[in-house]
């Protein structure tokens, strides 16, 4: 076998392949863990946020809830404008807090639903 022939038949196998391969099998993955990311992070969280904005602008008078400091208390006031609220947190001495809306960790029940649950 001649070098000329050599690098003929060389030049031919490089030829076959393809000059992007590398990039395409790196880029591989790469598009896989953003798919993985939008999946399995960025849609539920999303979800997550849009149920618990939905929750706050649902809350009213009387909707006992669990404020993010670990403290019960009943809503007794709910300002729209100021994006404040009053919480009782104790019957006996009428104790109050005002806090804002973020600091509403979870709805656990309202007065209706209590009434319902009790005449039943």
């Amino acid at each position: 076998m001649t070098p000329s022939s050599f690098s003929s038949l060389l030049l031919l196998a490089q030829g076959d392949a393809n000059p992007l391969g590398p990039i395409v099998q790196l880029a591989m993955p790469v598009v896989l863990i953003f798919f993985m990311y939008i999946m399995l992070i960025q849609r539920p969280q999303k979800r997550e946020q849009a149920l618990r904005q939905s929750m706050l602008a649902a809350l009213k008078k009387n909707d006992h809830v669990l404020l993010s400091s670990g403290i019960f208390g009943v809503v007794t006031n709910v300002r729209e404008d100021s994006d404040e609220i009053t919480v009782r947190v104790d019957e006996s001495s009428n104790t109050k807090l005002r806090v804002t809306r973020a600091a509403i960790a979870k709805v656990i029940s309202d007065q209706s639903t209590e009434t319902a649950s009790a005449s039943v």
